[in-house]
């Protein structure tokens, strides 16, 4: 199984956001044991590093950036994937747009995000990460 990791599950693991800390770790620690083929979009690493940088120092954020890295596929944001997401106008948000070309790119089965909503005209199912992992095991 092959899934894109929406910004929002990896930010729920890395500042341990309450109360979906469990269901971002339980999905980390299944990537970690090669359950699941998992990546996350390039762009999710700039985001993240930008609004971390209100919890964490530099050196923590390339840190904890770097170890996400080692876990998880890095989704190409290239110009093919910037003018499909252009293209593709039923999307509210562009920003969601682009996570779903990564994903679709990926050839991934799923976008596991806590905004399902974000996703509806997504040409790849989307699922919560507390499904996700009930799918897991």
């Amino acid at each position: 199984m092959r899934a894109l990791i929406d910004t929002n599950v990896l930010m729920d693991y890395v500042v341990k956001r309450e109360p979906y800390f469990a269901f971002a770790r339980s999905i980390v620690d299944a990537r970690r044991q090669n359950v699941f083929d998992g990546c996350v979009a390039a762009h999710s690493f700039t985001n993240m590093f930008y609004i971390l940088r209100k919890v964490y120092d530099d050196a923590t954020r390339r840190t904890v950036l770097l170890n996400l890295t080692e876990l998880f596929d890095v989704g190409d944001v290239n110009k093919n994937v910037i003018v499909r997401a252009l293209e593709y106008q039923n999307f509210p948000d562009f920003e969601d747009c682009v996570q779903s070309e990564v994903a679709e790119k990926y050839r991934a089965d799923y976008i596991v995000t806590r905004n399902p909503k974000d996703f509806e005209n997504s040409r790849i199912s989307c699922i919560s990460p507390e499904d996700f992992i009930k799918l897991l095991k």
